[in-house]
Order: structure tokens, then sequence, then C-alpha cells
């Protein structure tokens, strides 16, 4: 059994009494600290009109990003298609591609996400929708294809001779919900959704990766040492920001709080918990359990974390221990396998 791939995805967010900037910064720091930690890929989220969420112009971020590493994979997970063109994607990714050959990875979703005001301003129209995604998705395939007799529109930068291309044309060889593309399945923010749900997926996919919330801390004495109370914990800064969310009051990344009492309704508390409750949180075994839980079920090919923690040196262990995590879990395989044989 060959171990499966770890990656980071990253919101660049926006701490309470922060700057863009310093989002910025720290992320290139986070991904040179993944990329040394061998994790897989490093993916930037792409969230509009949000004043906590520094990766707005995502493929921006993601040249930021490419140029201040090596090898560690960069892409989009992902680019919401319906809020542009794909000429303008054609373009932009082809020119990451042809700046850093071979690490740019395009991530593609078919939610217009934000809210109608927000869609309108991205769009200028609200023709182009989820429900134009597959349309869409054939009109960005055509600019990664080789070009055709007379045609008129291209994407240049050196597209047709890009690994781009060359996963791209996995869709033309293929047909039925076998589509031949891999399937980044969020489980971060998926309220309630059941497991069984994610179990049948990699059968219709080529590739199944899962997204989701992973918090790591050494213990509560660590935590007291950090934030002067060990009930302070890390998870909090997440919690209060999406309290914000779902009271349409978006904003930056707060410092973690050591009790939500007061701050959360009951209803608000259950609702949010729905959404969290697959995330995998606590010490290095809690993770470990729970990771290993995961995986036996779904079967996935990629586990992809993302880490909402407002102190940066907290966020950057967060992943570090990760990083042991899944050298623990692979090593345990190894070693059924072993028995096994």
């Amino acid at each position: 059994m060959t171990p499966i791939p770890y990656s980071v995805l990253d919101l660049a967010p926006i701490k309470m009494g922060s700057t863009a900037s310093e989002a910025f910064q720290n992320s290139l720091d986070l991904a040179r600290h993944a990329e040394h930690l061998g994790y897989h890929r490093f993916w930037l989220a792409e969230h509009h009109n949000m004043t906590g969420i520094a990766s707005a112009a995502t493929s921006v971020v993601i040249g930021h990003i490419a140029a201040g590493t090596s090898t560690i994979r960069v892409g989009a997970g992902g680019i919401m298609l319906p809020n542009h063109a794909p000429l303008v994607i054609a373009e932009q990714f082809g020119t990451l591609e042809s700046l850093f050959p071979g690490r740019i990875d395009l991530g593609l979703g078919r939610a217009p996400g934000g809210d109608q005001r927000t869609a309108r301003a991205l769009r200028r129209t609200l023709n182009s929708s989820g429900d134009t995604f597959p349309q869409d998705l054939m009109e960005l395939q055509s600019y990664f294809s080789p070009a055709t007799p007379g045609q008129s529109v291209r994407a240049g930068n050196g597209i047709e001779n890009s690994d781009l291309a060359a996963g791209i044309k996995r869709f033309q060889r293929s047909s039925g919900r076998r589509i031949g593309i891999a399937f980044r399945f969020c489980l971060a923010l998926c309220a309630g959704l059941p497991l069984s749900c994610a179990r049948s997926l990699p059968q219709e996919f080529q590739a199944f990766s899962l997204a989701r919330q992973a918090v790591c801390h050494a213990g509560r004495e660590r935590l007291r040492r950090r934030y002067g109370r060990a009930g302070a914990t890390p998870l909090s800064s997440l919690q209060q920001q999406f309290v914000n969310l779902v009271r349409g009051t978006p904003g930056m990344l707060p410092p973690p709080v050591e009790s939500m009492e007061g701050i959360w309704s009951p209803l608000e508390q259950a609702h949010l918990e729905r959404m969290t409750a697959i995330s995998a949180v606590g010490s290095p075994e809690t993770v470990r359990e729970a990771l290993a839980n995961l995986l036996a079920v779904t079967q996935a090919d990629e586990l992809i974390a993302t880490a909402q923690i407002y102190d940066h040196a907290a966020r950057l262990r967060s992943f570090e221990i990760l990083a042991e995590v899944r050298d623990l879990i692979s090593a345990k395989n190894q070693i059924k396998i072993l028995q096994q044989v």
C-alpha cells in the first residue's frame, strides 16, 4: 500500500489587528514549511467579499506562493468557474503553468459563492451559474486543447504543451459519469453529510481527495503557556468566525477564547457543530485516530487539511504535528501489510 499524499488548503486568513500583507507573508511561510515537511500540494481558496480571507485574487496569490517555493505543487481549491469567463481562467493558469512548469493545479468549483450583489459585481450578469458549469467546463477544455483550423479565439502562453493541457485531455477521453477527473470533496464545511455519501465517490472518479479541518496541538499545558489558559483552544477562532458568517457579518479571524458560551446561541452552536463534526481536533493521538478511521471508511487517494488558527506559530506547529501523524499512520499501515504477507 503506497502512502497517500497529504496536502494543505489555505484561506490566507487575515487576523484581527493584522493586514492582508501579513496574511500573504504567513501563507508563503506556511507553504515553505509544508514543502519542507513533505506535503504534496498547497492550495488557495477563492472567496469574495470576505474581509477575513486574503485569497480573493486567487491566481495572483498562487503566483506569489509558487515563486517563493521550489517543489510543492501550488494551485486553486478551487476556482469557482461561474464567477469567471473560461478564457480568463485559461489564460491565467496557462501563464502560471508556463512560469512554474509541472507545479500548477487548477481545481474548479461549480458554486457561484457569495451573495447576489457580490455575484453581480463579479460577473456583471447572473446568467452564469452552477447550472451552466458543464458548458463552462467544456469551453475551458477547448482553450486547453490544440487549436482547430479556423479557431478565432485562443488562449496563449504555451498551454498546449503544459501539464494542465495533458490533465485536461483526460476529460475528452471519457464519457458518462466516469469523466476521468479527480474529485475533491470538502468535509471541512459539510454540515451533517454522512460518510456513506463519500464512500461511493471513489467509484465514480479516477482520484478522490478529502478536505477537512485538522487542528493539532500538543496538549492543555502547551495551550496554557501560549494563550494564558488551557481552555483557549485554537478551534474557537474558527468557531467565532463561523458565527459571524452565519449572522451575515463575516469578519477577520478572531483570537481564541476560553469558552464560546455567550458568543453563540444554542441554535448556532448546533449548526456549527454539525458543520465541523468531521474535523480532527486535539492531541496527536486524537487526530491520528480520527484520520485513520476516516481514511479507512472513505478509501481516499489524498487528504487535504486546512486549519484556521489565529497564532501563526501554532498554525505551523499544527501542520508539523499532522505530518508526524501522517508518517505514523503510514508506518502502521506498512506493518499491517507485512503482517498479512
